[in-house]
């Protein structure tokens, strides 16, 4: 069934208002966007580089220390199956950390940036 009323206060038929690209570069320019981004490299970068290390030791010494990795820690669990296990954990780990940075430092800022540019459209 067909209206002819205007749509909401805030909308244009075809959805809400979106920003200008004006106001995108504007934001992108801005210091609460350089500290977002800022907030956001200084925990990923640092992470990533020391888990992708901690990989790469792992796949290094499967490759060229198989003797250290086939000793035995318990039974038949040996070095490698308790490394290989650790970086499950270690993902997990890298998960549950950056999904509390994002929730307590990122989304507040990147929130306020957004509530910014929807009342200025």
């Amino acid at each position: 069934m067909a209206t002819d009323a205007p749509p909401p206060e805030g909308t244009s038929p075809t959805g809400p208002v979106q920003p200008t690209t004006e106001a995108f570069v504007a934001v992108q320019s801005s210091p609460e966007f350089a500290d977002l981004r800022r907030s956001y490299r200084s925990f990923a970068f640092p992470l990533t580089i020391a888990f992708v290390t901690w990989y790469l030791l792992y796949v290094l010494l499967c490759n060229y220390a198989g003797g250290f990795m086939a000793t035995k820690v318990v039974g038949n669990v040996n070095v490698a199956l308790v490394l290989g296990l650790a970086q499950f954990a270690t993902t997990f780990l890298i998960a549950w950390l950056y999904s509390r940075h994002a929730a307590g430092k990122l989304d507040p800022k990147a929130e306020a940036i957004k509530s910014r540019m929807e009342a200025d459209a």
